[in-house]
């Protein structure tokens, strides 16, 4: 196990980094505290707007997306320590978001706007997802997701059990909780405009994507194991009358292959 000072840094820094980001950005959906949010005056042409904005949830999508390939991971790994490659994508994973939160444009009206008993519902909905979604971080193995494991902030998982399939816990509702928390936080919302429309569907569509990449690398690693769990627990939405079967339980997971503070 690595304690190399400035790993330890680095890799403290980075974790500092997700918390921040992710607060920021759960107050920028929510339009609350910081000056600018998802929904706010327009400083621009509509057209500028939606197209500034695609640009960056397209460069969120293939940075998350690519660094989180098999050869990608291998070829980082040339230049960057192993105890770090983990840190270094969390770093430019915090890089995108800020972009998207510093540069993004609002544009257009109201989709909706609902008061009273109904939203506080959605807010209700809204605060249960960014609390399943970071729940769901715990319920792998938030330090090794995070880079602090591999750092040297805490021992290394058994190598015996590094592989496991992780079916029980959240994981015996949905194969994916963590994007379940993110695509509910992201619509659960009393007051959607089309800035944050167009964020919430783009958001969705990556989910959407990256989820069936994860799924056929986790079927790839994990084979007929695999196939016999997504059989019995749906991918993002859960059902009633989920049936929990039996299977190894251990520190990875089905939803945390391939994403770390959104997810990877």
């Amino acid at each position: 196990m690595s304690r190399r000072p400035a790993y330890l840094v680095l890799s403290a820094a980075a974790w500092a980094g997700f918390v921040a980001v992710t607060l920021w950005t759960i107050a920028f959906l929510a339009g609350v505290v910081v000056p600018r949010v998802v929904d706010g005056p327009s400083r621009t042409t509509a057209p500028v707007a939606v197209t500034t904005d695609l640009a960056l949830l397209l460069l969120f999508a293939v940075q998350h997306s690519v660094m989180a390939r098999p050869r990608i991971k291998a070829a980082l790994r040339r230049g960057i320590p192993a105890e770090l490659e983990r840190t270094s994508y969390l770093v430019a994973t915090e890089i995108c978001l800020v972009l998207i939160l510093v540069l993004w444009q609002p544009f257009g009206g109201s989709v909706w706007q609902v008061h009273g008993a109904a939203g506080l519902v959605l807010w209700s909905l809204c605060a249960a997802g960014w609390l399943l979604a970071i729940t769901a971080t715990y319920a792998v193995d938030h330090l090794e997701l995070t880079g602090l494991r591999q750092a040297g902030w805490a021992t290394p998982r058994d190598p015996a059990r590094a592989d496991d399939l992780q079916v029980s816990g959240l994981h015996a509702l949905v194969r994916h909780p963590l994007m379940t928390g993110l695509v509910l936080a992201f619509w659960a919302t009393p007051h959607l405009g089309a800035s944050h429309l167009l964020f919430a569907a783009g958001a969705t569509a990556y989910i959407a994507i990256g989820t069936r990449f994860e799924e056929r690398d986790l079927r790839r690693t994990f084979g007929a194991a695999y196939d016999a769990y997504a059989e019995r627990v749906p991918a993002l939405l859960p059902t009633l009358g989920f049936r929990r079967g039996p299977g190894p339980a251990g520190p990875s997971s089905a939803s945390a292959a391939d994403h770390p503070a959104d997810g990877r």
